[in-house]
């Protein structure tokens, strides 16, 4: 019998509103009763942080904003939420928004309580130590970085790397569905999507995959499969949102400990070379990385078909999906998202150099079999 391990957050608490009320989720967290809230400006912008804020400081906490938060958030705009933390003297650190705000919510909060150079810390299990406290909030369904001990940076012109280290674990989370009403359908649809495939991949994560990822990636496919659709139809539906939340947070679970695959190794060199969102990219490739899959990973697919009352048939998985993709109107093809066909033999050699997510794929992947894909979804 092999052996297995599984961690996670501990504290996950969950309430529609609760974000209005963060003075009530932070106690216990800040001894100095100074927070610094990371995000980005369009979350600023929408106003989704000002009842909590307000909270905060009229139960006597100090609060610093640090919005300089972008998608694919490079390493120097990392560096520059770090000294701002340390010369605001943050007691909290909150990662406010989604999966760019929480990953760099949680390399500030480690670097914040260090002095090294944040090049010894990329790679697995190089943060060690120490770090300040963190609570993350979601405003998407999607990137499960809420309850991941993962952050990627981006460190050069498209080059990215991860920080994957338990000391990235919050102390605490917070899922707040009202957050997620005004995001549009697009958004709701990529994001959602983006949770499927990493309970997907980590239910086919042939390094680490365990009965408990198992389990909880299987719960989460069967959340998020209806109410993804039923969340972009009636984007007022606090129940599907809630039910994505719950569902992107049990596939972020699942990942962390049975990390992904092929589909992200294809997906990062769409938003390194040209900025597509994170899950619109896994959506894009999702798919044909499957069909390329599936002579290896056939049973894994017919058991998770099984579990979504699609019968045992691993196609019934990939119709499946291809079905979501239709009804949420995702764009398709990376024509739809201005990739030119003269990149694809980049983008393929930059997604064979993924090898932290390439060893987990169920079938090696080739640099041919890349462009194939990337040709198919042209």
């Amino acid at each position: 019998m092999k052996a297995h391990s599984f961690q996670t957050v501990s504290d996950i608490r969950i309430e529609n509103g609760g974000a209005a009320k963060l003075d009530q989720y932070v106690d216990g967290l800040c001894k100095n009763k100074r927070v610094a809230v990371i995000t980005d400006k369009g979350v600023a912008s929408l106003g989704l942080m000002e009842a909590g804020l307000a909270a905060l400081r009229d139960a006597g906490y100090k609060v610093m904003v640090f919005d300089d938060v972008v998608a694919d958030p490079p390493e120097a705009v990392v560096l520059k939420g770090v000294e701002a933390v340390k010369d605001f003297q943050a007691g909290l650190i909150i990662g406010f928004g989604g999966g760019s705000p929480m990953d760099t919510a949680k390399v500030i909060a480690y670097m914040a309580a260090h002095d090294r150079p944040i090049k010894e810390v990329y790679g697995v299990g190089k943060a060690t130590g120490k770090r300040l406290p963190l609570m993350l909030i979601p405003t998407t369904s999607g990137t499960g970085s809420e309850v991941t001990n993962v952050a990627i940076i981006t460190t050069g012109e498209t080059e990215k790397s991860g920080i994957v280290a338990d000391a990235l674990y919050a102390d605490r989370v917070l899922l707040d569905s009202a957050l997620t009403v005004g995001l549009p359908k697009s958004i709701t649809a990529a994001t959602g999507i983006d949770a499927m495939v990493h309970a997907i991949e980590a239910y086919t994560s042939v390094k680490q995959k365990n009965p408990i990822s198992d389990a909880l990636a299987l719960t989460a496919l069967g959340k998020l499969r209806n109410s993804i659709v039923q969340a972009c139809n009636h984007p007022d539906d606090l129940e599907a949102r809630e039910t994505m939340l719950i569902g992107a947070m049990l596939a972020g679970q699942a990942f962390s400990n049975a990390p992904v695959g092929a589909v992200h190794a294809l997906a990062y060199p769409l938003g390194g070379f040209f900025h597509v969102p994170h899950g619109l990219s896994n959506a894009l490739v999702l798919t044909e990385v499957l069909k390329y899959n599936q002579s290896k990973a056939d049973e894994w697919y017919g058991e998770i078909a099984g579990s979504l009352g699609l019968g045992a048939k691993s196609g019934a998985l990939i119709d499946d999906l291809i079905r979501i993709k239709n009804e949420t109107a995702v764009p398709l093809t990376l024509t739809e998202v201005n990739i030119p066909a003269d990149a694809i033999p980049i983008m393929a050699e930059d997604a064979m150099t993924k090898d932290r997510v390439l060893q987990n794929n169920p079938r090696a992947m080739t640099y041919d079999a890349t462009v194939k894909i990337y040709e198919t979804i042209l």
